[in-house]
């Protein structure tokens, strides 16, 4: 039971550090994509140790993988088309303005 609740704690304390980090730093796009990726691993970690104790299915943490893997990838093909039509990934040099 003990590490039941240690791993809970440490999925939470993970997600509140991708919290902060995603809305702490908004600097570079890149590191608001993988503060959003580590929401996602603690997420999955909290389901996957909630799921696996109360004896459930693992489909459901598969489809969740899948989902977030697939929001990795959209956030990268974003990624590298920022880069490509504004040369960088800094979000002040973005202009809401321009087409």
């Amino acid at each position: 039971m003990l590490i039941l609740n240690s791993s809970i704690l440490v999925s939470l304390f993970v997600f509140v550090c991708g919290v902060v980090s995603f809305v702490g730093v908004r600097k570079h796009l890149l590191s608001t994509l993988l503060s959003l990726e580590f929401m996602m691993l603690g997420i999955f970690w909290l389901m996957s140790v909630s799921i696996v104790n109360l004896g459930g299915d693992l489909y459901f943490i598969l489809f969740f993988l899948t989902l977030a893997a697939c929001e990795g990838a959209l956030g990268l093909a974003l990624l590298v088309s920022v880069v490509r039509t504004h040369g960088s990934d800094n979000f002040s040099g973005f202009n809401v303005l321009q087409c």
